[in-house]
C-alpha cells in the first residue's frame, strides 16, 4: 500500500515537471497537440486491441479453454487505455507499452507469477 501512496505523489510530480519542460522546449501548442494526439490515438488503439482481446476471450470460453492469457491481455489493454487518456508523457509511454502485444508478452510471466504468489498466500481466492 505504501508504493501506491508513493505512486500518487511521484508520478504526478514527474508528469508535471516533464510537461513544464516540454512546454518550455517545444512550446505550448505542440505540447498540447501531443497530449491530444496521444489521447485520441490511444483511445482508438485501446478500442481496437480491446475488441480483439474480448473476441479471443469469448472464443476461449466457447471452446472450453482456459482464458488466462486473454484475460490478462484484456486487463493490460484496459489499464493501458486509461493511462493514455491521462495527460502526460510518462503515463502515455506506459499506456502504449501495455497496448502492444510484444511488450505484453514480456510482462505476462511477471503478472502470472505475481498472481500465483498472491493465490498461494491466500490473498486472492478463486471459488
Amino acid at each position: 500500500m505504501r508504493w501506491l501512496i508513493l505512486l500518487f505523489i511521484v508520478v504526478p510530480t514527474a508528469e508535471l515537471a516533464l510537461l513544464i519542460y516540454s512546454g518550455n522546449t517545444l512550446g505550448l501548442l505542440p505540447t498540447i497537440g501531443i497530449i491530444l494526439l496521444t489521447g485520441i490515438g490511444g483511445g482508438y488503439l485501446a478500442k481496437k486491441q480491446g475488441t480483439k482481446a474480448w473476441n479471443e476471450f469469448r472464443h476461449k470460453m466457447t471452446t472450453m479453454e482456459t482464458p488466462g492469457t486473454a484475460l490478462i491481455d484484456g486487463v493490460c489493454i484496459f489499464i493501458g487505455g486509461l493511462m493514455l487518456l491521462m495527460p502526460g508523457f510518462i503515463t502515455d509511454a506506459v499506456g502504449l507499452f501495455l497496448l502492444f502485444k510484444g511488450p505484453r508478452n514480456l510482462l505476462r510471466p511477471f503478472i502470472i507469477s505475481w498472481l500465483a504468489k498472491k493465490m498461494k498466500s491466500g490473498r486472492i481466492v478463486i471459488r
